[in-house]
């Protein structure tokens, strides 16, 4: 077989262990998935009427839901991909990683299943958010066609970015909950987005925090795909954000796992 062929036929048997894996072990992965659906449900049914009003749309809770969604499917991403960062360092610490190197399998294709594997979690993961989103009365009506596949592009985009970085965390980590602990911003900083105020709203200090980081943009540009808002220049800055992190996080894991073990 030539080289890309054992590339390709080795990172699907990879991927195919790391689906299995979140097969049988599935807490991990909805316990992840937890925090953004009870932020939902808390945000819509606690605090709705009156975050509805805030930011101008009146006392109706269906507002504020079309306001929140497109902030909470990056925030299952980031939740996602946590998962992925204790994974690899769960490989790392038990062993099997220093297995696979004296095999003769394609080197890369260990971290490639794992990339593969989460991007394709994340996105299912966005379905349940999305579907539990549908259920409580939230419709993006007006998106067309082509604006639904250009929202799917960039979560697709946005969760490969944000796996390669939590692969480099679980690589560099020394065990799982250092992992966890580790990528956790990847939870936190959707919520110093605009994900569920404006960034106008916000007090001055954090108004910078907020504007120039990854998730804001994203939901931004999410926001005008599916509800029909401005996008303004928040499209090409969330493509930016997407392709630094994943060529930054992909150099990083690699040049990590390239690295023989002391």
């Amino acid at each position: 077989m030539n080289t890309l062929s054992l590339a390709a036929r080795d990172s699907a048997t990879m991927l195919r262990r790391n689906l299995l894996h979140a097969r049988r072990y599935p807490s991990l992965t909805l316990n992840l998935l937890f925090t953004p659906i009870m932020l939902l449900l808390l945000f819509v049914y606690i605090f709705g009427d009156t975050m509805s009003a805030g930011i101008g749309g009146g006392a109706d809770r269906s507002a504020y839901i079309a306001y929140i969604v497109p902030g909470l499917l990056l925030m299952t991403i980031g939740s996602t991909v946590v998962g992925t960062a204790v994974s690899v360092s769960n490989d790392m610490a038990e062993g099997i990683i220093a297995r696979f190197r004296t095999m003769a399998i394609h080197r890369g294709s260990v971290i490639v299943g794992h990339v593969v594997g989460s991007v394709v979690r994340a996105v299912a993961g966005v379905v349940l958010v999305g579907a539990v989103a549908v259920a409580i009365g939230f419709r993006a009506t007006d998106a067309t066609l082509l604006e639904w596949c250009a929202a799917l592009g960039l979560l697709v985009l946005f969760a490969t970015a944000l796996t390669w970085v939590a692969v480099g965390l679980g690589l560099v980590s020394p065990n799982a909950e250092a992992a966890g602990n580790n990528a956790m911003p990847l939870i936190l900083m959707p919520l110093l987005s605009s994900a569920f105020v404006p960034v106008e709203a916000m007090p001055g200090w954090v108004r910078p925090i907020a504007q120039y980081q990854p998730f804001t943009p994203a939901i931004e540009t999410l926001r005008g795909l599916l509800l029909g808002t401005e996008i303004g220049h928040n499209g090409w800055l969330a493509a930016a954000w997407c392709v630094g992190l994943a060529v930054a996080g992909y150099l990083w894991a690699t040049a990590r796992f390239n690295r023989d073990p002391k």
